[in-house]
């Protein structure tokens, strides 16, 4: 595959990966479609295997948005002492357990060892930067680069500065991931769990109810949501939405005709369920039903093809013709 970079990709000709799972498999990948050599830092004797079977996974799907990946590993390296690993790159992008002690180790060494110039990412997806660069000597350094999964295919990157993040590196960040083809949202106030884990969590303790007070089956639950809501929500947010509910006087007539019925009458009725034994056995069980035989990459190839036709009907899909000049 020819190294050819995107406007504002120039600068960054070599990144480092930290941890080789799900989420670092899918920066690997995405990086190295846009002509970035990658080297991978991760502990595990069988990670070189595991990833580059995690990037045959996702090499379909690469090549549907329109990225080139012929010889798409021919930058990928593997690098197990960390310091050596972050020395001469560009951008770090940390994806380890999300266990603050062993995060704040991490970025204590990679500080130190990384170039002056290297913007400095965690996908953490719940730990606040200001937490993580307490035990660092430059915490303007560090941001929270959170993406939504899998990185290599949806779109929305969380950015999330610290306390003490310096406004040079949100601007950095924010261009660098925008040249990356993502769309970049900069969190104004640190939250935990940020916005998208945030809505996905709250939407899915409700569907946990609902299933196990028996209203539905998850097979149900799921078709409601993607026949419904789900697909609403792909082309107007919630907010965007109940504006266009609301009639030609928009979102405050929705809040005063219907709104106010809602905060009253529906919000104290959602459920608080638990991940008891009996939840647990029945979600289980039904999930079986639901998913039969297929195996999970199976279902994650459907999706992805999903939703890359989706994400061509937005318009949101990269440039064709430019990322394969």
């Amino acid at each position: 595959m020819s190294r050819t970079f995107e406007p504002g990709l120039e600068s960054y000709r070599r990144a480092a990966v930290i941890g080789g799972g799900v989420i670092g498999v899918s920066w690997a990948g995405l990086f190295l479609a846009r002509g970035i050599d990658v080297v991978i830092n991760d502990p595990r004797p069988d990670i070189e295997d595991l990833v580059r079977a995690g990037l045959a996974e996702i090499t379909p799907a690469l090549a549907a948005l329109g990225l080139p990946t012929e010889n798409l590993t021919a930058g990928l390296t593997f690098e197990a002492d960390l310091a050596t690993a972050v020395a001469e790159v560009d951008i770090v992008q940390e994806n380890g357990p999300e266990r603050l002690e062993l995060k704040r180790q991490i970025w204590e060494t990679v500080e130190t060892a990384a170039p002056a110039h290297a913007l400095l990412a965690t996908s953490t997806s719940s730990i606040p930067a200001t937490a993580i660069a307490e035990t660092m000597r430059a915490p303007e350094r560090l941001i929270v680069g959170h993406p939504f999964n899998p990185p290599h295919l949806v779109p929305l990157v969380e950015i999330v500065p610290g306390a003490r993040t310096a406004p040079a590196t949100v601007e950095q960040a924010t261009a660098f991931y925008t040249a990356l083809g993502k769309k970049p949202q900069v969190l104004r106030k640190e939250v935990p769990g940020f916005v998208a884990n945030r809505l996905q969590a709250a939407l899915f303790r409700e569907c946990v109810h609902l299933v196990a007070e028996g209203v539905v089956t998850e097979r149900q639950l799921d078709d409601v949501v993607t026949s419904s809501i789900g697909m609403r929500w792909a082309v107007a947010g919630p907010f965007r939405t109940f504006h266009l509910g609301g009639g030609p006087d928009g979102l405050p007539h929705f809040i005063d005709h219907l709104g106010r019925g809602m905060e009253t009458g529906l919000w104290p009725l959602l459920g608080s369920p638990t991940f008891d034994d009996a939840t647990v056995a029945l979600l289980t069980e039904q999930a079986h039903e639901a998913f039969g035989d297929a195996s999970v990459e199976q279902l994650a190839a459907e999706r992805d093809r999903a939703q890359i036709a989706l994400m061509r009907a937005l318009g949101e899909t990269p440039d064709t013709e430019r990322a394969r000049a």
